[in-house]
C-alpha cells in the first residue's frame, strides 16, 4: 500500500514547536493589549459603556484576523531574536492589510462586528510598534547582552578600546553597527570623520562626526583613542597614504577594511579589519584590464610559465588559472616552490583535472625542455624564471649571465621550433642603462630574443644541431638515456604513458636512443616574441619590505643603503594583469614597459614602516645607512639614451621604439661590419616607430658562442668586460 505523501515526513522537532508557541504567544499579547489601549486612548481612558463591550466583542475577531495575517506573512515561522528590515515590511503588511478588513466589518449591518475608525487606527499603530519593539529588544538581548554574557563565561572577554572610524560612508556605518552590535570584540566606536562637509556635526548610529582628518589633532578626547579603523574602500592611494600619516602622527595603530574588490564578492565582512601594511602606503590605483580580450588568448589553451615558484610566476599562474586554460604548464627547478604552487592552484578549485601540470625542470637542461615542448605543446609560454638577486649576481656573473641570458636564448629557440604562438620575456627596469650584472645580463636577454625573432622571420632559425627537426631522420636524433616511442610529425598524444612506460610516456631502453618531435604538418604562423619591463614588486622574496618587516621585528636597526636611494614599486597582481595585457597587445618584436608610478625613497618606506609598527624612529628602532652594494644605482631608470617611447591601447602600458638619431649613429657604426658577422646572425633587428625590430643592430653570434664556452674559465672582470661588449651601456663594477 502506497502511503500518503504526509506519511513520509519527518517529525516535527520539539523545539521548534514550543519557539513557535512562545511566539505566537508573544504576538497575541500584543495584539490583544493594542486593541484594549485603542479604545482607552481613543476616549481618554473614559470608555463609555457601549464601547466596552464592543471591545470585549472585538477581541477575539481582531486577534484571528491579525494572527492569520501574520502566518500568511510567515512571521511565526521567524526566529524571534533575528529582526531586520524585511521582517518589519512584512509586519507592516500584515497588520495593515488586517485593520483594512477590520475597516470594511463597518460596511456591514451586522451590529457589533465594527470599531470605531479611531481606535483602527490607533490599533495598527500600537500593533506594528508593539510587534516591532518586542522582536527587536529580543535581539538586542541576544546580540549585546547574551553576548557578553557567553564571552564572560568562556574566559575571553575583552577590554574595550575607544576606536575613531575614519569615513562615515556605508562602510563606516556598516562597521560601527556591527561593533555596536556585537561589544564581546572589544572595539567601542566613540567618533566618525570624514571629509564630507555635510556629514560633519551629525549622528551615525548615535556616533558623532567630528570633521575631517585633518582637525583630529584638535579633537576632544583624542588622547583616549587608541585605534584608528579607516572605512573608506574606495579612497585613491594617495589619499589612503594622507589618512594613514595622519593617525600615526597621533600615535594610534591603524587598521583597515578589505579592498572594495574583496567587499563585492563577498569574500570577506566589512567588519573583517586587518591592520596597514606597508602596500596600502604605496597602494596604486586600481588596473582596468581588456579581461574578455585576455580570457580570449588564453581561455582553451596550452600554456607554460616558467620559474612557476616565483612571485612572478606563481601570480602568473593564479590569474591564467582563473582564465580557464586547457592546460597550464608549471615549470620549476625548486621541488619545494614548485610543491607548494601545485597545492595553492589545486586547493583554489578552479580549473578540472589535468589542468595542473607541475613540471620539475632546469630551462638550462635543453634536452629536458625539449621533451616538454614537444610532450605538451605549449602555444604560449610566459618566461618568468630568472636569477634576479642583484647583489648576489654580482658576485657570480658566470652564472646571472648563463641563466639569465643563455637560458632565455636557449628556451626561445625551442619554442620557435616548436610553433609556439607567443613568447612573453619577464624582463627589469633593471635592464636599462644597467651598472649590475643582473640588469645587463637581462638586457643580452633581450637583445637575443630579438635576435631568435630576427632569424625566425629571415628563415634562418636552424636550432642547436642535436634537435634540429629539418632533414634528419628519427632514428639520428639521439639523445643518451631514453626513447620517445613515436614517430616524426605525431601528436602529443602519442607520447601518453602506457604499460611499461612513466608518467611522462618514456620506455627505458639499452643502447642509443632517439628522441623526436617532428614538425607540424601545417604551417603555423612564426612565433611572437615581446618583452615585457616593470620594476620591484611589493612582497618578493627579495624585496626590501620582507627584509624591514624582519629587522623591526627583530627591534633593529633598520639598514638602507643611501639616504637618497628610490625604487619603482607594484603590485604583483597589478605587474601580472598587465603582463597579460601586454601580451594581448603585442605583435611581435615589442619591448612594453609598464607605468610603475612615482619612485619612492627608500629611507621614507623604512621610516613608514617603522611608524606603522607603532615605533618611533630614532628612539625605538634606528635607521642605519651601509652604502650602495656594487652594482646598485641611487635610482632606476625609465629608457635607454638610444630609447623613446610611444603609448598603446591600455594607458599603463607603452612600447619601446628606437629614436631616429640613434639609428643614424648606428647605421654609421655599422656600415664598416663585416658582412660575415652580420649573415651569422641571420640579420638583427632595432626597433622602429611601431615598436618592431629594425634591420642595424647586429648581434655576434661567434662572440656570444665564443663567451659561452669561456663563461666558467674568466674571473669576475672579464666576464663583467666582455659582457660590456654585448650591452655598451653596461657601466660594470670592477674589483
Amino acid at each position: 500500500m502506497t502511503l500518503p505523501p504526509f506519511a513520509h515526513a519527518p517529525a516535527m522537532d520539539p523545539g521548534l514547536n514550543r519557539r513557535t508557541a512562545i511566539l505566537a504567544a508573544a504576538y497575541a499579547v500584543v495584539i490583544s493589549a493594542s486593541l484594549y489601549l485603542s479604545y482607552d486612548i481613543r476616549f481618554d481612558f473614559f470608555v463609555p459603556e457601549v464601547h466596552q463591550a464592543e471591545r470585549l466583542r472585538m477581541l477575539p475577531l481582531a486577534l484571528g484576523v491579525k494572527m492569520l495575517a501574520l502566518i500568511a506573512a510567515r512571521q511565526l515561522g521567524s526566529l524571534m531574536t533575528y529582526f531586520s528590515i524585511p521582517d518589519l515590511l512584512r509586519i507592516v503588511w500584515a497588520m495593515s492589510a488586517s485593520s483594512g478588513l477590520l475597516f470594511a466589518l463597518r460596511f456591514l449591518e451586522s451590529a457589533g462586528l465594527s470599531a470605531p475608525r479611531g481606535v483602527l487606527l490607533i490599533d495598527l499603530m500600537l500593533c506594528v510598534g508593539g510587534l516591532c519593539v518586542g522582536r527587536l529588544a529580543a535581539r538586542v538581548y541576544r546580540e549585546r547582552l547574551n553576548g557578553a554574557k557567553r564571552t564572560a563565561a568562556s574566559g575571553l572577554q575583552k577590554q574595550q578600546q575607544r576606536i575613531a572610524i575614519i569615513g562615515a560612508g556605508d562602510a563606516g556605518a556598516a562597521l560601527a553597527k556591527e561593533f555596536l552590535a556585537s561589544p564581546a570584540r572589544g572595539f567601542r566606536p566613540v567618533m566618525f570623520f570624514d571629509d564630507d562637509p555635510e556629514k560633519h556635526g551629525k549622528l551615525v548610529h548615535g556616533i558623532p562626526v567630528i570633521g575631517r582628518p585633518e582637525t583630529m589633532a584638535s579633537a576632544k578626547d583624542i588622547a583616549t583613542i587608541a585605534k584608528a579603523v579607516i572605512a573608506m574602500p574606495s579612497a585613491t592611494a594617495k589619499r589612503m597614504r594622507d589618512v594613514i600619516m595622519l593617525c600615526t602622527k597621533q600615535g594610534l595603530q591603524v587598521e583597515t577594511l578589505p579592498s572594495m574588490e574583496e567587499l563585492a564578492s563577498g569574500r570577506v565582512k566589512v567588519s573583517r579589519i586587518r591592520p596597514v601594511e606597508v602596500e596600502d602606503l604605496l597602494g596604486r590605483e586600481q588596473v582596468d584590464l581588456d579581461s574578455s580580450g585576455i580570457r580570449q588568448q588564453i581561455e582553451n589553451r596550452v600554456v607554460m610559465v616558467t620559474g612557476a615558484g616565483g612571485s612572478i610566476g606563481g601570480e602568473l599562474c593564479r590569474q591564467i588559472t582563473a582564465l580557464n586554460p586547457k592546460r597550464l604548464l608549471l615549470v620549476e627547478q625548486a621541488e619545494g616552490a614548485l610543491f607548494t604552487i601545485e597545492q595553492e592552484l589545486n586547493e583554489s578549485g578552479v580549473g578540472g583535472a589535468g589542468v595542473i601540470v607541475p613540471l620539475v625542470a632546469d630551462i638550462l637542461d635543453g634536452p629536458r625542455m625539449d621533451f616538454i615542448f614537444a610532450r605538451y605543446q605549449p602555444e604560449i609560454v610566459f618566461h618568468a624564471a630568472a636569477h634576479k638577486h642583484v647583489f648576489m649576481m654580482e658576485r657570480q656573473p658566470a652564472e646571472a649571465i648563463r641563466n639569465n641570458a643563455f637560458g632565455t636564448r636557449q628556451l626561445a629557440e625551442i619554442a620557435a621550433e616548436h610553433g609556439c604562438d607567443a613568447f612573453v620575456l619577464i624582463s627589469t627596469d633593471k635592464a636599462i642603462n644597467p651598472t649590475s650584472v643582473m640588469g645587463a645580463s637581462k638586457r643580452l636577454a633581450e637583445l637575443q630574443l630579438m635576435a631568435v625573432a630576427a632569424r625566425q622571420s629571415n628563415g634562418a632559425l636552424a636550432g642547436r644541431p642535436e634537435f634540429r627537426n629539418s632533414g634528419i631522420p628519427a632514428s639520428d636524433k639521439k639523445v643518451i638515456g631514453f626513447q620517445v616511442a613515436a614517430r616524426a610529425g605525431e601528436p602529443a598524444e602519442a607520447f601518453a604513458s602506457g604499460p611499461g612506460g612513466n608518467d611522462e610516456g618514456i620506455s627505458p631502453v639499452a643502447g642509443p636512443l632517439s628522441m623526436v618531435h617532428g614538425p607540424s604538418s601545417t604551417a603555423k604562423p612564426p612565433t611572437k616574441f615581446m618583452a615585457v619591463r616593470f620594476g620591484n614588486v611589493l612582497g618578493s622574496s627579495g624585496s626590501v619590505i620582507p627584509i624591514f618587516k624582519r629587522q623591526i621585528a627583530n627591534g633593529g636597526p633598520v639598514t638602507v643603503t643611501h639616504p637618497d636611494v628610490t625604487r619603482y614599486f607594484m603590485t604583483i597582481p597589478e605587474a601580472v594583469g598587465l603582463v597579460l595585457q601586454s601580451f594581448v597587445l603585442g605583435k611581435g618584436g615589442e619591448i612594453f614597459v609598464l607605468d610603475m608610478g612615482q619612485p619612492v625613497k627608500i629611507v621614507d618606506l623604512a621610516r613608514q614602516m617603522i611608524e606603522l609598527s607603532g615605533f618611533r624612529v630614532g628612539d625605538d628602532i634606528e635607521i642605519k645607512f651601509t652604502g650602495l652594494k656594487p652594482g646598485e644605482k641611487l635610482f632606476e631608470e625609465l629608457q635607454h639614451n638610444c630609447e623613446e617611447y610611444s603609448g598603446t591601447a591600455h594607458p599603463r602600458i607603452m612600447k619601446f621604439v628606437r629614436s631616429s638619431r640613434a639609428a643614424i649613429d648606428d647605421r654609421k657604426q655599422t656600415a664598416g661590419v663585416d658582412s660575415r658577422r652580420r649573415t651569422a646572425d641571420g640579420g638583427g633587428r632595432t626597433a622602429d616607430g611601431n615598436g618592431q625590430m629594425a634591420d642595424d643592430q647586429v648581434i655576434d653570434e661567434a662572440a656570444l658562442e665564443e663567451l659561452q664556452r669561456k663563461l666558467h674559465s674568466m674571473d669576475s672582470n672579464q666576464l663583467k668586460l666582455a659582457l660590456q661588449k654585448f650591452v655598451p651601456e653596461y657601466t660594470p663594477f670592477l674589483e
